[in-house]
């Protein structure tokens, strides 16, 4: 598990932060291991210290749960939380966003949502990328941080 002083040092680098779909399950569900820290980036995302990068692509992936469960109630919270959150930006896919994607796939070998989350990241001008797959590591392109 990551520390928040490693956390912390790592928002104070990147003013714009691409953000994996997982984080905002982590916050929204408030998962027992990953809640605190990602309460911690949420928090630094909602004071306008730093600018959270989200593609749709990470909506769906959120809404996939709820949708199951058949629980209108948590999509509605999930869309309420999330459309509304101050300084998170949604980014629709693009073409340009698509080629970028396709060029992270092939260069790194890394599965095709990932590689439209970091696309975005990258096209949007974030710096860093908050995720939970070590895989993604080795996409040079932004600073990777890992939380487990």
């Amino acid at each position: 598990m990551v520390s928040l002083p490693v956390l912390e040092a790592f928002l104070r680098r990147h003013k714009t932060i691409g953000l994996d779909s997982n984080l905002l399950i982590y916050f929204i569900e408030g998962h027992p291991d990953y809640y605190i820290v990602a309460k911690k980036i949420f928090e630094s995302i909602e004071t306008g210290r730093n600018i959270g990068i989200c593609s749709t692509l990470s909506l769906l992936e959120v809404l996939v749960q709820p949708y199951r469960k058949d629980d209108e109630e948590m999509v509605n919270e999930f869309y309420s939380l999330l459309a509304t959150y101050p300084h998170l930006s949604w980014i629709e896919l693009s073409v340009d966003i698509a080629d970028l994607g396709a060029r992270l796939r092939a260069k790194y070998q890394i599965k095709t949502p990932d590689a439209i989350l970091l696309a975005t990241s990258i096209y949007t001008g974030a710096s860093g990328f908050i995720g939970n797959d070590l895989r993604l590591e080795k996409v040079k392109e932004l600073e990777i941080f890992v939380l487990a």
